[in-house]
C-alpha cells in the first residue's frame, strides 16, 4: 500500500445526511464552498488551515489526531500546521440557511469526525506505521524517525503515533482474554524493587501502547497509573524517560485524558518538565500538550502549576519541547483563568519577544490571539508594544503562511477592543495607512474582512462621546490635584 510518509489520494463523497438535506429542501445545489471536503456536509464550525482550505473544525482535529494528511480532489495537499476560525464563511453559511429556510447546521462531534476520517484512511500492513513529525513519545533516541515531508504538524495533537491494521476476531478474543493478566503482570513488575524489572515493564508498556490503540484503553487503570506515577520521579534516566513516554502514549486516547489528570500524575509530570532529564522534558511537554486537549483538563492543569514551566520551556534547547510547550499553552489559554495567570507570569512580553525574533511565529501568534480575549491580556499587550510589533510584521509581509497573517490580523482586531488607548497607539503607528495598502493587495476574503473591521473601528466616531480636548482635560486634572492638596492640608 506504500509508506506512511506518502500523502494519501482519496475520493470524497457527499455524506448521506447531506444528500438527504438536498432532497428534503428541493434545492438544485448547495454552494460547494459550504461543504466540508471530508464530511461532505455543510460546515457549522468552519476553520481555515495553512493550505487555504476550509474544513469542519473537528474533522481537522481528527485528521491531525490520526496523523492523516489528505490530498483533496483538486490535487492540493491539506496543511494543518495552523488552524484559524473562518468567521466570514460561518456568517455566510448561516445567512444562506436563513434565506433558504434551512435549519443551521450542527457541529460534528469529535468522535463522529474521527469515524469519518478513519473510513478515508487506506488500510496499512500490520507492521507499517504512520508517524507524526514531532514524535514526542513514540520513538526513543535509539528509534528515531525522520519527519514526514520535513514539516511539523501541530494542532491539535502532534504526539500521536497512528498504527492501523485490520483487526480480526482472533485478535479480539486474545485481547479480551489477556487484558487482566497483561495489566497484572505489568503492575507487579513496575512495583518491583528490582530496577531491571521496572525498566523491562516500562519498555514493554511503551511498545504496547505505541502500536495497539485498544491497549491504551484497557491498560489505563488506577493501579497502573499509580505505579507509573512513582517511576516518573525516578532518579534513573532510563526509568524516567520510559515512564513519561509511556504516559504520553496512554494519553493519546481521548477516553484516558481526564482519567490520567484525576490520578494525580500531573504534579510529578510538571516536576520533570522543570528539572528532569532532557528527553524526559521533551516527553513531559508532549504529555501536557496531549492532556490539555480535553476541555475538562484545561483549568486543572493550570491550577496545578503547569503554566510557569511551560513558558520557561519556550526557551528550551530542545525543539520538541519548545513546539509542544507552545501548543500546550495555546490550548490552555482558551480558558480565561489560565489567560489571567499567563499575563501575571509575563507571557505577553515573552511571546512578543519571540514574535520579534520571528521564531515559531504561527504558533506564538495563536497564543497571543487567545490572550486578546481578556481585558488583562489586551492591557499587557498594549503595554508591551504589540500594536507596533504586529504592524511591522504586516508592513514587511514576514509570514510563514497566509494563515499566520490572518492570525496577526485577528490579534490586532482583538486588541481593538482596548478602546481609546488602542486607537491612540494605532494612529501613532500608522495603522490606517498600512492596512489600507494591505487591503488593496490581499485576496483572501477572511483577511480582507478582518482588515475592514479594524479600519472601521479606527475610523468610527463614538456617538456618545464629545470630541476630547486632551490639553483641557490635563489642565483640569492639575486643578483637581491642587484642590485635593488644599483640602487634605
Amino acid at each position: 500500500m506504500g509508506s506512511g510518509k506518502n500523502m494519501w489520494k482519496i475520493s470524497f463523497h457527499k455524506s448521506p445526511s447531506h444528500l438527504l438535506l438536498l432532497k428534503k429542501q428541493n434545492h438544485t445545489s448547495i454552494p460547494v464552498e459550504f461543504l466540508c471536503p471530508l464530511s461532505g456536509s455543510i460546515m457549522a464550525d468552519p476553520v481555515i488551515v495553512s493550505s487555504g482550505h476550509s474544513f469542519e473544525r473537528n474533522c481537522v482535529h481528527a485528521c491531525v489526531s490520526l496523523s492523516f494528511n489528505p490530498t483533496l480532489p483538486d490535487g492540493a495537499a491539506a496543511d494543518f500546521s495552523v488552524v484559524i476560525p473562518n468567521l466570514a464563511l460561518k456568517t455566510t453559511i448561516l445567512s444562506w440557511c436563513r434565506q433558504h429556510l434551512i435549519d443551521p447546521p450542527k457541529p460534528i462531534d469529535f468522535y463522529s469526525a474521527e469515524q469519518i476520517v478513519r473510513k478515508l484512511i487506506p488500510q496499512l500492513p500490520a507492521n507499517e506505521l504512520i508517524r507524526t513529525p514531532s514524535e514526542v513519545s513514540v520513538a526513543s533516541s535509539e528509534d528515531s524517525v525522520t519527519p514526514r515531508n520535513g514539516r511539523f504538524t501541530p494542532l491539535p495533537l502532534t504526539t500521536r503515533p497512528s498504527c492501523y491494521s485490520s483487526s480480526s476476531s482472533t485478535c479480539d478474543v486474545e485481547i479480551s482474554s489477556s487484558n487482566f493478566s497483561e495489566e497484572e503482570e505489568l503492575v507487579v513488575k513496575l512495583k518491583s524493587s528490582q530496577i531491571h524489572e521496572q525498566e523491562e515493564a516500562l519498555v514493554s508498556l511503551r511498545k504496547m501502547t505505541r502500536t495497539r490503540e485498544e491497549t491504551r484503553v484497557y491498560l489505563c487503570t488506577p493501579r497502573l497509573l499509580s505505579a507509573l506515577k512513582s517511576l516518573i520521579s525516578s532518579r534513573y534516566s532510563s526509568l524516567q524517560v520510559n515512564a513519561v513516554a509511556a504516559l504520553v502514549n496512554l494519553s493519546l486516547d481521548k477516553q484516558n485524558k481526564v482519567k490520567i489528570v484525576r490520578s494525580g500524575i500531573v504534579p510529578p509530570l510538571i516536576d520533570v518538565l522543570r528539572g528532569g532529564f532532557q528527553e524526559s522534558q521533551d516527553h513531559a511537554a508532549g504529555a501536557l500538550f496531549s492532556l490539555s486537549l480535553d476541555d475538562q483538563n484545561k483549568t486543572a492543569i493550570g491550577v496545578l502549576g503547569a503554566l510557569p514551566p511551560l513558558l520557561h520551556s519556550l526557551r528550551s534547547e530542545s525543539e520538541r519541547a519548545r513546539h509542544d510547550s507552545c501548543l500546550a499553552l495555546y490550548h490552555l489559554s482558551l480558558v480565561q483563568s489560565n489567560r489571567v495567570k499567563m499575563i501575571k507570569l509575563g507571557a505577553a512580553q515573552i511571546l512578543l519577544g519571540m514574535v520579534k525574533s520571528r521564531y515559531m511565529l504561527g504558533r506564538v501568534m495563536l497564543v497571543l490571539c487567545n490572550l486578546t480575549a481578556s481585558a488583562e491580556g489586551r492591557a499587557a499587550m498594549l503595554d508591551a508594544g504589540a500594536v507596533e510589533c504586529f504592524l511591522s510584521l504586516l508592513s514587511h509581509g514576514e509570514f510563514e503562511s497566509p494563515a499566520t497573517q490572518e492570525t496577526c490580523l485577528a490579534a490586532i482586531y482583538g486588541l481593538s477592543y482596548g478602546g481609546l488607548r488602542f486607537k491612540g497607539l494605532a494612529k501613532e503607528a500608522g495603522t490606517d495607512e498600512i492596512l489600507t495598502k494591505l487591503l488593496e493587495k490581499t485576496e483572501s476574503n477572511p483577511s480582507r474582512e478582518k482588515i475592514k473591521r479594524i479600519l472601521e473601528v479606527l475610523r468610527k466616531k463614538h456617538e456618545d462621546e464629545e470630541e476630547v480636548n486632551w490639553e483641557e482635560l490635563l489642565n483640569l486634572d492639575d486643578d483637581l490635584s491642587r484642590t485635593h492638596s488644599r483640602i487634605s492640608g
